[in-house]
């Protein structure tokens, strides 16, 4: 069992940065790829970024490539998402996960999200 926990979301201006930080506790962390995904109000959950347990291999979503970068430490047993240039279409909660691969396709573990809001 693996439990993730989120943190670092918040309300932020146009063009502003915020990093979401997800802690993970349980099983071998160092293991799993980890990653993260948004779901905005009336909206499916989307995927957004993910990255191999070595941190050698990641894939971002085509909407937040050049803005996103996501990054961890094994050590910490924490994936990071650096957000900058965020737009209001950003406002979503996030949502860390992990899973055997970095493409996320089949997601093992979910945290429980944190809430990101971007103002025009």
């Amino acid at each position: 069992q693996v439990q993730l926990v989120e943190s670092g979301g918040g309300l932020v201006q146009a063009g502003g940065s915020l990093r979401l930080s997800c802690a993970a506790s349980g099983r071998t962390f160092s293991r799993y790829a980890m990653g993260w995904f948004r779901q905005a109000p009336g909206k499916e959950r989307e995927f957004v970024s993910g990255i191999s347990w070595t941190g050698r291999s990641s894939s971002l979503a085509d909407s937040v490539k050049g803005r996103f970068t996501i990054s961890r430490d094994n050590a910490k047993n924490t994936v990071y998402l650096q957000m900058n240039g965020l737009k209001p279409e950003d406002t979503a909660v996030y949502y860390c996960a992990a899973d055997s691969t970095y493409q996320l396709l089949s997601v093992d573990y979910w945290g429980q999200g944190t809430q990101v809001t971007v103002s025009s």
